[in-house]
């Protein structure tokens, strides 16, 4: 088709799965266990829980795609009013996702959130593989209060592009290799 635009460039994506999960399992193969429980940059949280936010990123991605592929079918008032009960409830929410990566990193070792990491991209690959260029352009309104990559309203291409943003972002925040 002439003139059209796709509503995500497939391949950027793919690619930045792949960098995103090359610079992951370098950062757990050079991190030490003293790197792993060393203080953030900006955040309240270790290096290793970071990390485990870093792959929740892409853990929750799937979730939001199911919730905007139900909400892109009704009335866009609805998943605006659904943001919006969700954005009164930021401060809930902030401390169940600091609490959360607290626990995870007691159960998941390094090791196991690098072969986690190895599947959840690419079976966002697979989903992105099978969605039509309309289905790419539905969507649906977001608490934008809970996260900074979150818009006012996100399609399903912008959630594609979500999880490696969110990984970007914090991977700066890391403080890993460097002395305590």
């Amino acid at each position: 088709m002439m003139g059209h635009r796709s509503a995500v460039d497939r391949q950027a994506v793919l690619d930045e799965y792949a960098r995103a999960r090359r610079t992951f399992h370098a950062l757990l193969d050079d991190a030490t266990p003293a790197d792993l429980t060393r203080r953030t940059s900006g955040t309240r949280w270790t290096n290793g829980q970071l990390l485990w936010h870093m792959l929740f990123g892409y853990l929750v991605t799937r979730v939001l795609l199911g919730l905007a592929r139900v909400f892109s079918r009704l009335p866009r008032s609805v998943s605006k009013g659904f943001a919006g009960v969700l954005n009164a409830g930021t401060r809930t929410f902030d401390a169940i996702n600091y609490l959360g990566p607290c626990g995870a990193v007691k159960v998941f070792g390094p090791r196991r959130m690098g072969a986690v990491f190895d599947r959840i991209p690419g079976s966002l690959e697979r989903r992105l593989a099978k969605e039509s260029e309309h289905d790419l352009s539905r969507g649906m309104h977001y608490p934008v209060r809970w996260d900074p990559f979150f818009k006012d309203f996100m399609t399903l291409a912008d959630l594609y592009r979500y999880p490696t943003r969110h990984f970007d972002f914090h991977h700066r925040q890391l403080t890993l290799g460097e002395n305590g």
